[in-house]
């Protein structure tokens, strides 16, 4: 069966795009799932960490590539036969290649942090999508351990009736500590809430792609 491609979009910079992209592709990975990662964003971020895990020699079956312009629809066809989920990290605006991303995905996670500004930055990726028409997903990152604002968010959400995981994921460190070794957080600490959270959302949006029996493992 042909992969499921997954975008990370969003239009605002600093939402957390390519911790969300990495930490999913690591989870995934465990579970036994056959992942490519593909780092579209000019900047490079999911690339470099890449770099890392191959000087620490880290074991895996992950595969990331560098790749813009008019090769990156040809590279999504080309990959989708061996793999089984294609995360694609795109650039912070709605640019050729953000374009190409979402149009050949199934779906696309739109990392939004509890702020107004985050909120308001994401419908233009959502207008992306719906034009697409691909199916998008806001992942609440960097939720705070209390506060009013998060609920403020999720309610506004619920209001204007944007489609949004039931899985959130906290403000922990730990997911930038284990990128700083090329590592996911369910490698670096499996038992933290940090780790179950990830877990949690690769679990959730596996259901969404029904992927449950697509695992390489089978």
């Amino acid at each position: 069966m042909a992969a499921k491609a997954v975008a990370i979009a969003q239009q605002k910079g600093g939402a957390g795009k390519t911790t969300i992209a990495v930490q999913l592709g690591v989870a995934w990975t465990a579970q036994g799932y056959r992942v490519a990662m593909l780092d579209v964003d000019p900047q490079g971020s999911m690339a470099a960490w890449y770099g890392l895990r191959k000087e620490a020699g880290i074991d895996t079956p992950l595969f990331a590539s560098d790749i813009q312009g008019w090769k990156l629809s040809t590279e999504i066809d080309r990959l989708k036969n061996d793999y089984d989920i294609l995360l694609i990290d795109t650039p912070p605006h709605a640019e050729t290649d953000a374009r190409v991303a979402v149009r050949a995905a199934s779906l696309i996670l739109v990392p939004v942090q509890p702020s107004p500004m985050d909120l308001w930055a994401t419908k233009p990726t959502l207008d992306l999508a719906k034009r697409e028409k691909s199916r998008a997903l806001l992942i609440l990152n960097r939720l705070p351990s209390r506060g009013r604002l998060a609920d403020l968010i999720r309610a506004r959400i619920d209001a204007e009736g944007m489609p949004v995981a039931k899985t959130a994921l906290g403000n922990r460190s730990a997911f930038a500590a284990s990128m700083m070794d090329g590592k996911g957080v369910v490698e670096t600490q499996p038992r933290s809430t940090a780790a179950d959270e990830i877990r949690a959302l690769a679990g959730e949006i596996a259901d969404i792609l029904a992927l449950s029996g697509q695992r390489a493992a089978e």
